[in-house]
């Protein structure tokens, strides 16, 4: 999808605005602990999700990959606590100072799953409440 929108954050959150878009679970809050935004879903909606994350966060690590990801990526999984063997972590490229992000944790409850999109690199307050704003995700 070639945008050209102005800044390259601009292009970012309009990206992620696509995302919101073809979610397909509506519902998204505030996650303070990790500061992102986050759904959660049922298990039935699997296919749908990882089409419309894939769609949007073209790169995939698990587990076993997540030492290839770039250093911004591997920055934001150890602060998350690392990955687990059912967990995924995907991202957009990074163009400019911003990168999103989308870390896919199922609850272990074989029902629920979580994505929590977030933003790396140089980020501001101003990115965080467009963030929070964008997703209707606000405090």
């Amino acid at each position: 999808m070639v945008r050209s929108m102005g800044s390259s954050t601009d292009e970012l959150f309009a990206l992620l605005g696509d995302l919101k878009t073809h979610w397909p679970k509506g519902g998204w809050s505030w996650d303070y602990r990790f500061s992102t935004v986050a759904s959660s879903f049922h298990v039935d909606l699997t296919k749908e999700a990882e089409k419309a994350v894939l769609k949007f966060m073209p790169s995939e690590w698990n587990y076993r990959s997540i030492a290839s990801a770039p250093p911004t990526v591997r920055e934001v999984v150890e602060a998350a606590g690392g990955v687990r063997t059912d967990q995924r972590v995907f991202a957009t490229a990074q163009s400019g100072r911003l990168l999103a992000y989308g870390l896919w944790w199922p609850w272990g409850d074989e029902i629920t799953i979580s994505l929590r999109v977030g933003l790396a690199g140089y980020v501001s307050d101003s990115d965080q409440g467009r963030l929070q704003e964008l997703f209707n995700a606000l405090s």
